[in-house]
């Protein structure tokens, strides 16, 4: 059904084609993993010709889908997370020696796991991917709000231009983190502090 929904069109040819930029990637990105450590490579560094498009898609609820089936290996999704990359509106795996083409449908990564902690007598506020992205909320890494099919969903920024959707779970335990005040208007506001960043959302 997924297959059908996106790829309506796709030929053998590209499914062939496909296959195979899937392995590529695949067994480059295990080479290149030395050690279970999380390692993001230099993809700012990396200037890789266009090689086309995957059938691989981010669904806005955070499943990785590849040929209309989902991904269970979250081994695989680490591994193919470390080298996302944006430009503009679109989404590529990159490797210093291709770049592939993907699709996303909201965000491409999303925030699991918020906590605080205290550095040099500050508190601030960590944030968390499934794939153990570790934000510390600041200016260059801000919450904020967009819409996405009619409805205000909140986001941080994590890296490289992307952006991870900030799961309600979550959201609600950066509510008990921070301070509820009614404005002059009449509206709930939420202000949040991250050591001297501080963020205000109407709620």
């Amino acid at each position: 059904m997924v297959k059908q929904k996106f790829f309506p069109n796709m030929s053998e040819k590209t499914a062939h084609s496909d296959d195979k930029n899937f392995g590529q990637i695949t067994q480059y990105l295990k080479d290149a993993q030395l050690s279970h450590k999380r390692v993001i490579p230099p993809l700012q560094d990396w200037h890789p010709k266009h090689c086309g498009k995957m059938d691989l898609v981010i669904m806005a609820n955070g499943e990785w889908w590849h040929e209309g089936q989902k991904i269970e290996r979250q081994s695989l999704i680490d591994l193919f997370s470390s080298v996302l990359w944006a430009e503009g509106d679109k989404f590529y795996l990159k490797t210093p020696v291709e770049k592939i083409e993907i699709v996303v449908e909201d965000a491409p990564l999303q925030i699991n796991r918020v906590d605080q902690l205290e550095i040099d007598g500050k508190t601030y506020l960590q944030l968390m991917t499934p794939q153990q992205d570790v934000v510390i909320v600041d200016e260059q890494h801000s919450i904020f709000f967009q819409n996405y099919q009619g409805e205000q969903r909140p986001y941080a920024h994590v890296r490289f231009g992307l952006n991870a959707l900030i799961q309600r779970a979550c959201f609600y335990h950066l509510i008990e983190y921070g301070t509820l005040f009614e404005s002059t208007q009449g509206e709930t506001e939420l202000h949040l502090q991250s050591g001297d960043y501080c963020l205000h959302f109407s709620v």
